[in-house]
């Protein structure tokens, strides 16, 4: 039987952002943030070695209003926006997974 592992990137990245804050905010020489980076492939290199999937997938939210919004008028709506800090983040984390 093979192994899939499939990913909630946008609940690993904010997990990953907020579990590390604590820590202090980590920057790459640039300034660029990078806590939720980190956390985030920590978490991803952990279930690798526990599970061992032969396939992997990591999907993120759309960014944009999808049909929950339209079915659920409350979705989302006691959220606060994503920080800037862990929105810069997002794109980087996106090139590292396609690269790998």
């Amino acid at each position: 039987m093979k192994n899939i592992l499939l990913v909630d990137g946008n609940s690993i990245m904010n997990r990953a952002f907020y579990a590390l804050m604590n820590a202090g905010m980590f920057r790459a020489q640039d300034g660029t943030y990078t806590n939720a980076i980190y956390g985030f492939l920590n978490i991803y290199f952990k279930a690798i070695e526990e599970y061992s999937p032969e396939y992997i997938a990591v999907a993120f939210d759309k960014g944009k209003k999808t049909l929950r919004h339209k079915s659920y008028t409350e979705y989302k709506a006691g959220r606060s926006k994503m920080p800037d800090e862990l929105r810069e983040q997002m794109p980087i984390i996106k090139e590292i997974l396609e690269e790998m």
